[in-house]
């Protein structure tokens, strides 16, 4: 295994009712930052759950964060909390308003221009501002993690940060929170959580071995609750699990000691800042092409998944090639569509769009093996229109 460091100091709070404890996990006499999306939170009670819960203490509240935080948008909360001088931020939302918070903690007390956390992708080790979760929608893994993205809406921007100071201080995870979700929610959470997996552990074979086995019970985990839980999002034990699997999938812990990729995703979040695409479905429109664009640097790794996973037969190249199918079957059965013609007409340059845009930051060599080059984002970007 390679040398690795795990800290993660977030306290998980999981279960039914932990809302409860909201009070106590809040610092005494803290004046709060209550940051949220849109109305969602009062829709399903969960407002009115936080507010009763922090009764005693100063809440400013903060609305409107975007399902893709815009960094426009979260400047204006940053300035808020200059002014009100509050001292510590709550999320309540999914991965994207606790992204929004993450940035927010960060830019408050940042020297110089905050533009520069997302665009020089700055480590945040200190002077952050303490923040809490209440987690509504199960997808990112970010209520336990110190990674983000924030889109710049100006440049169409999509790009991710973090640092060991952005940790959440806490986390509430309530798996009851998903039984008012909307299926293409659900259906989302799910594709992102694998693919986070799919990020970590599709690389090559190698010898970690715990790792391969941890990451791929929870993918074995989605595939078996995945489905089920959209159709039946009162169901605990599927809620519980699929939340948890959510949390598991990039809380750091697979990524240890082991090789990782992440192309798939630095590549979806151009989808979804050029054409708003939401972000788990820019992974299924990506992912299939990208393995099969590096089917012969990935080939031992899709064998060793479709053997696993799908209890697949026959040589290595036919395994590793029905590997891919199966994981588009999968993809289509949560509701995915794969291709990017599926969502706009006007996807003729993007494949050009994408490569000159990472040319210009630098990015020359993707992947766990950094070779994933500018051309193989082409060939990728094209494959999957």
């Amino acid at each position: 295994m390679l040398n690795f460091e795990l800290y993660n100091p977030t306290n998980l709070v999981f279960g039914k009712g932990q809302i409860e404890k909201l009070g106590s996990l809040v610092p005494k006499g803290a004046k709060i930052l209550l940051a949220y999306g849109g109305g969602s939170i009062f829709k399903n009670g969960i407002h009115e759950q936080v507010i009763k819960n922090l009764k005693g203490h100063k809440i400013v509240e903060f609305s409107g964060i975007e399902p893709n935080p815009h960094f426009e948008t979260l400047m204006k909360a940053v300035a808020v909390i200059k002014e009100q001088k509050i001292d510590f931020i709550l999320a309540v939302g999914g991965g994207s308003v606790i992204d929004g918070v993450k940035f927010i903690s960060a830019a408050v007390n940042f020297e110089g221009n905050p533009i520069d956390i997302l665009q020089k992708r700055l480590l945040i080790k200190e002077n952050a501002v303490p923040f809490g979760t209440v987690l509504t929608l199960p997808a990112t893994g970010s209520e336990m993690n110190s990674g983000a993205v924030v889109t710049i809406e100006a440049t169409q921007e999509k790009l991710a940060f973090g640092g060991s100071a952005l940790f959440p201080k806490f986390s509430i995870c309530d798996p009851t929170v998903i039984e008012s979700l909307p299926k293409r929610q659900l259906q989302n959470g799910v594709v992102d959580a694998y693919t986070h997996v799919m990020e970590q552990y599709l690389t090559y074979p190698h010898d970690g071995y715990l790792q391969d086995r941890i990451a791929e019970s929870i993918l074995q985990t989605l595939i078996e609750v995945g489905p089920k839980v959209v159709e039946n999002p009162k169901d605990y034990a599927l809620a519980s699990n699929f939340m948890w699997s959510c949390t598991m999938a990039l809380n750091g812990l697979i990524q240890k000691g082991v090789p990782s990729d992440w192309a798939t995703h630095m590549i979806g979040h151009e989808l979804t800042a050029l054409y708003g695409i939401d972000h788990a479905r820019t992974l299924a429109v990506i992912a299939p092409s990208l393995y099969k664009v590096m089917f012969e640097t990935k080939k031992g790794k899709l064998a060793q998944y479709g053997k696993r996973i799908f209890n697949l037969t026959g040589t290595e190249d036919e395994i590793a090639n029905e590997a891919i199918n199966k994981t588009v079957e999968f993809f289509l059965k949560m509701g995915m569509d794969t291709k990017l013609s599926d969502y706009t007409k006007e996807y003729d340059h993007t494949a050009d769009f994408i490569v000159n845009r990472f040319d210009e930051r630098g990015w020359k060599g993707l992947g766990e093996k950094q070779n994933i080059t500018l051309d193989k984002v082409k060939a990728i970007v094209e494959m999957s229109y």
